[in-house]
């Protein structure tokens, strides 16, 4: 059974194309994963699309810091 980070880590590279959804996609994820899930997500994001997105994962994951 997959768990909901490997759900929304699907979803993030299936939406990845787009800044507004992945934008989207991962405010959901922040919203619903568990905070030792945030961590997985937060290292796996900045492998998979740092190049790409680097400062809106910089904007929500430390925003998502900012609330623990």
């Amino acid at each position: 059974m997959a768990t909901m980070l490997e759900f929304f880590k699907t979803v993030l590279v299936k939406v990845s194309f787009d800044k507004k959804l992945f934008e989207k996609e991962l405010r959901k994820a922040l919203k619903v994963l568990l905070p030792e899930e945030v961590k997985q997500l937060k290292a796996w994001c900045y492998e998979q699309f740092s190049d790409k997105y680097h400062l809106v994962l910089h904007q929500y994951f430390s925003r998502q810091q900012l609330a623990l």
